[in-house]
């Protein structure tokens, strides 16, 4: 009844006043409204007892469950990795929830881990939490927290409800308003009011999303115990007599070709060497005659 009071009387206003006396009207019916509730609020204690049944029995409607953000860090070893991340992901799937980060390790030949970071529905956020701890081959930490933001929520519900009731009276203002000074006015207090709406409401957003689903980090460990046998393929003894028959045929062929190639190719040079040693030998052989 108060606000379409006051509406009728800021619209009787708006064709001869301007718009910050129709603001300044408004402000003052906002700050009669609040000085009303704070003398409610101190009403003797039999009436207080009544408004303050009324007030909770309001609450209670409007808001029945905390609003709270779980994350949950484990860490535990695995027997077999494949299959525990396989068995991780179908329960996640299961849930109706979603893999943020999956990343794997191979330190050595024995060792493989690996973190798994998940987002599971509130609703199914202990189940998967026993879920994943049973088949673990040993739990090595186990960490749940929660951070209340219910208290949150709630002022940020009751600021934007103020918030869109200005949005409110902004556009009425700005539906009946005759002179441009008032319109540009109204425009830019219209932008920042919407705009402050639009960071509440992302505000929210995030907060029931946080709220709705938890984050759940695995960091999962499997250790192997590799025992040494007889690998077949070091004990490949007719290929390997083959390889290495094939290798010694080749190094021969490849001798050969190389003895060949050296030989006609420089075959010019022998045959003149040749002949220069043939020389010397024939004039040397000769004079070793006429000596004796």
């Amino acid at each position: 009844m108060t606000a379409c009071s006051s509406k009728n009387s800021s619209e009787g206003k708006s064709s001869g006043g301007s718009y910050e006396s129709s603001l300044a009207t408004d402000q003052m019916d906002l700050s009669k409204e609040r000085l009303s509730n704070e003398v409610a609020m101190e009403m003797p204690r039999e009436d207080g007892e009544n408004a303050d049944k009324a007030m909770e029995a309001k609450n209670t409607d409007i808001k029945t469950d905390r609003m709270i953000i779980h994350q949950a860090l484990l860490q535990v070893k695995v027997k077999k990795f494949e299959s525990a991340q396989l068995n991780i992901e179908k329960k996640v799937k299961e849930y109706g929830g979603y893999i943020v980060e999956s990343n794997i390790y191979r330190e050595t030949d024995e060792t493989v881990s690996g973190t798994i970071i998940v987002r599971i529905p509130e609703k199914h956020f202990q189940t998967f939490l026993n879920d994943t701890e049973k088949q673990a081959a040993e739990i090595l930490g186990r960490n749940v927290t929660g951070q209340d933001v219910t208290e949150e929520y709630v002022d940020l519900e009751s600021r934007l409800t103020s918030k869109r009731a200005v949005e409110k009276r902004l556009l009425d203002f700005m539906a009946d308003a005759k002179k441009t000074e008032d319109l540009l006015k109204i425009s830019s207090d219209l932008a920042k009011v919407q705009e402050e709406i639009e960071v509440l409401v992302g505000r929210m957003k995030y907060l029931e999303n946080q709220t709705s689903f938890s984050t759940v980090e695995i960091h999962m460990t499997e250790t192997r115990v590799v025992i040494p046998g007889i690998d077949s393929k070091d004990l490949n003894t007719w290929e390997k007599t083959k390889k290495q028959f094939v290798d010694s045929m080749n190094f021969i062929l490849a001798a050969c070709s190389a003895l060949v190639v050296f030989f006609v190719g420089n075959l010019p040079v022998i045959v003149l060497l040749l002949l220069i040693a043939g020389a010397v030998f024939f004039v040397f052989k000769r004079r070793r005659r006429k000596d004796l």
